[in-house]
Order: C-alpha cells, then structure tokens, then sequence
C-alpha cells in the first residue's frame, strides 16, 4: 500500500488517483469530513480511509504489516497551506510536529518518505531560488506558514546528516500550483479558477495591483506550474527510489499574473478584460512579487521531461472546469 496524507486536497488526490490509476492501493489520509464534502473527489476508492491522527501510532502500521499489506511509501501531502495563516503555534502542530512524527516512523519502519515543502521559504527572494541545502537557514519567509514549511526542511536535513533518516526521502518545493479540483481552497484557490469565475460572472479579471516601484501593475511574476507535472515528478521520484534531498517543483519559468489572465480569456475565447484593485493592506507586506524555480537539481538528479506551459496548462484547466470539474 501507499499511504498518501491530503488525500482529499488539491494534490494530494491527484497523486492519490495517479497511484490507484496504475493499481496500486492507497490509504487515504485527511479529515474524514473532506472526502465527504468535495464532489471532485468522488472518485477516488481507496483502499483505507483514515483520520490523520490515526496514523501517528505504530500500531497502525503493525496492523497492516500483520494482515499483509505493509506501507510501501509515505507521501506526505497534507498540511495547513494558508499563507494567511497567522497562528504560529497552530502551523507548528499541523505541519511540522505532524511530519517530524511521520518522518520518524518511516525512519523506524525503512519506509521511503515523500513531502511537499513550499516556494514560501524563499520569502522575498532576496536570497534567491537555488535548492541548495546549505543556504536554508538563511532563507527568511514572508509569512508564518513559509517559515513552518522552512522549518521542517531543516529538521529533515539534520536528521539526515545525524543518520536518522528514512532509506530514501525527498521534499519538494512546490511553486504556484494550478489546475482544476481546487475549488475547495477558496480565496487559496489558483488565478487560473478564480479567473475563470470570475469571467464567467461579470466578464472581467481582478488582479491586485503593484504597489512596488519598477513594476507595472499585473507585471508580478510567478513560477506557475501545471499540477499534472507534479504528480509526474512525485511518481517519477517513487519509481527511481531518489536517495535524498529537497527539490524545487516548478515550470522554471516565471510569468506575469497579466499572462496568466490573457490566457484565461484565449482559453475561453473572449478578449482579456482585466481590473486592477489594490493588494489587500494584511497581506501587502508579505506578498511576493517575483518567484522562479531553478531546475537544475532535479534536472541533474535525472528528471527529463518537460513541463507544460503557461497557455496549454490553462488551455486544460478551463476544458475541465467548462466539463463539470470544479
């Protein structure tokens, strides 16, 4: 069995119905309530359905392995991904004193371990967006969660380090994930499907608007990725067994927000009509203007193919929603 956290999220499903697609059984992990209340994930059957508290005991795992179905790896998927977020001490329980538990029993049991970190860490950029482990500690994020995300990432390279590490286990940072099955995020929900709505309602886009000089408004660039080519990469580290090591999951390329609209509209062929509005004054501080993955290391660790673009990914986003995909 594969044992997928945040089975009923964004991407946690679509990993979790890319294993089950190639037959695999999946224990599915998340508050029972979600997959209840996400029509999008009707879908998904797996094997287990379970509470993530159920799962911090040796005694599930030993279950399992009892009855002949041990845990063949841990995707760890689900945490609290509210960038506005601000309790600390709520962020440091979900998602890093969660995984710290999870990563020592897959140390304990031998069982690989995969985790979704966050571009978050980054925070302005001013350190850049290399992937290199040694310049982690001097990432500074712009909000608690990217710090919580940050925080596990440092735990993991130590332990890493001291020997106490699962026999494979890589984390990813991933960048501006989109697609369509995201709608239960809300105002965390992709520009791709808010967009979308929003069209569909008044005609119009809403982008927030610059309030840093140098740059024009709807020109604040992203690493926008296609969630498709994220679940590619996750199943493709679990093919090869990649021994260790936090990557960046992203396209590579930054875009404008601007682009993003423009494509939005072609995809639904209408012409871009875009409003700017100013960025909400609680977040202004903490926003990101500019990110952009670099690729290399995971290029380097033998990841070939490419990543879909801009325009074809939301060509495909919007095919879905216009289906009945939410």
């Amino acid at each position: 069995m594969i044992l997928v956290t945040g089975a009923a999220g964004f991407i946690g499903y679509r990993v979790a119905r890319a294993l089950q697609k190639r037959g695999l059984p999946v224990i599915a992990v998340d508050e029972l309530l979600f997959f209840e209340s996400r029509p999008e994930h009707a879908d998904l059957s797996p094997a287990l359905k379970v509470s993530p508290d159920q799962i911090l005991e040796d005694v599930f795992f030993e279950e399992l392995e009892g009855k002949g179905t041990p845990v063949r790896a841990v995707f760890h998927l689900g945490a609290s991904s509210d960038t506005t977020e601000m309790r600390v001490d709520f962020l440091k329980r979900v998602n890093v004193d969660y995984s710290k538990r999870l990563w020592e029993i897959c140390t304990a049991r031998k069982i690989p371990f995969l985790y979704a970190s966050s571009a978050a860490t980054y925070g302005g950029g001013e350190q850049g967006y290399s992937d290199d482990e040694t310049g982690m500690s001097l990432l500074q994020p712009l909000n608690p969660y990217g710090e919580s995300k940050r925080q596990f990432d440092l735990y993991a390279v130590e332990e890493d380090r001291a020997g106490r590490a699962p026999p494979s286990w890589s984390g990813y940072k991933f960048f501006n994930v989109y697609g369509f099955g995201e709608r239960h995020k809300g105002r965390q929900s992709s520009v791709v499907l808010q967009g979308f709505d929003q069209i569909r309602a008044q005609g119009s886009i809403r982008l927030f608007r610059s309030h840093k000089d140098g740059i024009a408004d709807g020109e604040q660039k992203r690493d926008f990725v296609f969630v498709d080519d994220v679940v590619d990469v996750m199943l493709w580290a679990l093919d090869t067994r990649l021994k260790r090591g936090i990557y960046n999951l992203g396209s590579g390329k930054a875009r404008s927000f601007k682009d993003l609209a423009i494509a939005t509209f072609h995809a639904l062929g209408q012409e871009p009509r875009i409003e700017f509005i100013d960025t909400p004054v609680e977040i202004r501080d903490r926003y990101q203007y500019f990110t952009e993955a670099r690729m290399d290391k995971l290029r380097a660790a033998g990841y070939t193919p490419a990543f879909t673009s801009l325009e074809d990914g939301v060509q495909k986003t919007v095919e879905a929603l216009r289906a009945g995909y939410v």
